[in-house]
């Protein structure tokens, strides 16, 4: 008789080998960390010496489940400003978050939580995409599940390096240490088409095929991505980077929930895995990829969570669900997607989705045992019809829950017996989370407090001059002062023509300030746009002080890129009214008496107010050069033949308001 370590008998084994064997009364026999035999009870016992026996009691003995992608170490972030659209979750909030704490620990930690939820959940493989990747492969390697560990990198910093060539140092490193490893799968990850550069993705690709490895990669999450694409490259995001030579490497991409027929198909060419994950996209809206012409065509598709702060769990059988049942919703055909082809994407087609399905995804003799028992026998999955010989996936993937498994294995070795972790002590795991909750919930609470540092958090912000002397007074014709201006009665440094934009953002505690949201169009010689900017300038409450002929203004005043939509700018930091004013404006930088000062001559166009303004302004970090700054602008305005006006001491959002403006 054959020797084996263990033999698991008197199951229901469902293989997911290429002909879909199912065992109503099976067993497989394990030696070390391989399985040797698939058959009914009856044979192996009869074939095989087992120094272990196990007795199943008709459970059900699948392949371990296959998470194709997550975030594992995000369990720390889970309900982490939760129902915010993505952008802003993501650069609003996450990204922030995670410069502020992420750290070896906090990736150790993390993973270690998301490996406990796992196991209970009968995952036994995760494909993974985070920082401090080094922290993920140790800890998920401790507690004993198999892993493809994908080191991040982008084109800004992140906070395991200061640049994207620390990044790709890392995955070099990374990689190199861990290629070898029974359980561990090293992997680089390029984050995005839109978070890199060619050259970094062309980077990427090279250490990928170096080292035969995987390239873990987000592709065509949102519609956002496609379109800013489209715009800028006149393709889609799939072409784009075939034309960088991706698909030369072994590719897992996730989501690809906006590709068309044409990019499915050069996926499936290029024998590049996917990764489907319904629950993410439902809670961040961001569309249904089409699964079943994926599937249709062949590519290989499996299932993941993404990241337990955009799920929120790592429940792999609430995923299943969910896919089958919005392929039929989205088609409209109740056939699509069966439960058979759904278990597929989590077990067999999962394996082949991360390029491991060599090693696991199936109950065959040669394969890794990786196996997992599951009680069908429970009140929410009775009664149990045998009629159908697929009613066994039916019964997996609509009725069956992740808390209906009991045992799992990994590698032959067992990390649950009866729902009992054995290489993960979860209560010290909960205390540390904990702590870590308390602190970022301090961080958040401190950051929501003030504009200024919520407009750090997202890309930093200068601080410009504390003391501003400005004049605005009206002008019937801008004419007069156009002529002077161009005669050269003061030394012009540089000119230029705009049509701004500005949205102004209020609060209802005035000690905040005023956020302006600024879209600058340069307007050459012959009226065209040659050029757009657009930039967030935060001003704190004015302290202002009137002379004859302007007014002196103490505050706080910082200006940074904005980068991101209006729209984005608006639900991040919540004004409480807006007012929006559009002008056209002709500025000179001009100097006199050795100073600088700025000339705007303006015209509002929205709301429409009928004459122009002249503005002169110039900034200091000095009171005292200020002041005596005041007597110079009055000077300057004799200069350039200002007619005597009154002058307007307030600012065009506050001069502009009328009796709506509360709800503007």
């Amino acid at each position: 008789m054959d020797k084996v370590d263990i033999l698991l008998r008197n199951a229901l084994v469902v293989s997911m080998d290429d002909d879909y064997r199912v065992f109503a009364d099976g067993a497989v026999a394990v030696r070390g960390d391989t399985i040797v035999a698939v058959g009914e009870t009856s044979q192996l016992v009869e074939s095989v010496q087992a120094e272990v026996e196990v007795d199943c009691g008709g459970k059900a003995l699948i392949p371990g489940l296959i998470n194709a992608h997550t975030h594992a170490a995000m369990t720390l972030l889970r309900g982490l400003a939760d129902d915010r659209r993505l952008d802003v979750w993501l650069l609003g909030y996450v990204m922030p978050v995670e410069r502020e704490f992420v750290s070896p620990d906090f990736c150790r930690l993390g993973t270690l939580i998301a490996c406990a939820e796992m196991i209970r959940g009968g995952v036994t493989c995760f494909a993974d995409m985070y920082y401090f990747e080094d922290a993920v492969a140790q800890a998920t390697a401790e507690a004993g599940m198999r892993a493809i560990c994908s080191q991040t990198v982008l084109k800004f910093p992140a906070p395991d390096a200061a640049s994207f060539e620390d990044s790709l140092a890392s995955a070099r490193d990374f990689i190199q240490r861990w290629k070898d490893h029974p359980l561990i799968v090293p992997s680089v990850a390029p984050h995005a088409a839109y978070t890199c550069t060619p050259a970094i993705m062309r980077a990427c690709i090279d250490l990928a095929l170096e080292f035969d490895v995987p390239l873990h990669i987000h592709i065509a999450e949102t519609e956002q991505e496609v379109q800013q694409w489209r715009e800028t490259y006149d393709m889609p995001v799939v072409p784009w980077l075939k034309k960088l030579g991706l698909f030369e490497s072994k590719v897992l991409a996730a989501h690809c929930v906006h590709v068309d027929e044409g990019e499915i198909h050069t996926l499936r060419h290029a024998g590049a895995g996917v990764s489907h994950n319904p629950s993410s996209n439902l809670k961040l809206a961001s569309g249904f990829a089409p699964v079943h012409s994926m599937l249709k065509s062949g590519l290989h598709v499996g299932v993941g969570t993404d990241g337990p702060a955009s799920n929120n769990d790592l429940d792999m059988f609430e995923e299943l669900r969910l896919a089958a049942f919005i392929a039929k919703a989205v088609t409209g055909d109740p056939t699509a997607l069966p439960a058979k082809q759904a278990f597929a994407m989590a077990t067999s087609l999962g394996a082949k989705a991360v390029h491991l399905d060599r090693i696991t995804g199936s109950i065959e003799p040669g394969k890794r045992a990786d196996l997992v028992l599951v009680d069908l026998r429970t009140t929410h999955n009775t009664p149990q019809y045998q009629r159908e010989a697929d009613a066994v996936y039916s019964r997996l993937v609509y009725a069956a829950k992740a808390s209906d498994v009991r045992d799992v294995m990994v590698n032959g070795r067992w990390l649950m017996r009866d729902q009992e972790l054995l290489t993960i002590d979860e209560a010290p795991l909960h205390e540390a989370a904990a702590d870590y909750a308390r602190r970022i919930d301090a961080y958040m609470a401190a950051r929501e407090g003030s504009l200024y540092s919520k407009l750090v958090a997202i890309g930093g912000a200068e601080q410009e001059e504390s003391y501003e002397v400005q004049i605005k007074v009206r002008l019937p014709d801008p004419a007069p002062i156009l002529s002077q201006v161009a005669q050269g009665v003061v030394e012009i440094v540089r000119a230029a023509h705009y049509h701004e934009f500005d949205t102004y953002f209020e609060f209802a505690d005035p000690s905040e300030g005023r956020l302006r949201y600024r879209e600058d169009e340069f307007i050459d010689e012959r009226g065209n746009v040659e050029a757009v900017r657009y930039r967030l300038t935060l001003t704190g409450p004015a302290a202002e002080r009137e002379y004859s002929n302007s007014v002196l203004l103490s505050r706080s005043r910082f200006i940074a890129p904005a980068a991101h939509s209006l729209r984005f700018y608006r639900e991040y930091f919540n004004p409480s009214r807006e007012n929006e004013i559009a002008k056209d404006r002709r500025r000179w930088l001009v100097r006199f008496k050795g100073e600088e000062f700025f000339v705007n001559v303006d015209q509002l166009l929205r709301p429409p107010v009928e004459g122009y303004f002249l503005e002169i302004k110039s900034r200091t970090w000095s009171k005292r050069d200020a002041e005596r700054k005041v007597e110079w602008i009055g000077e300057l305005m004799q200069v350039l033949g200002v007619p005597k006006a009154e002058v307007i001491l307030q600012e065009y959002p506050d001069l502009l308001k009328g009796p709506d403006s509360e709800s503007s």
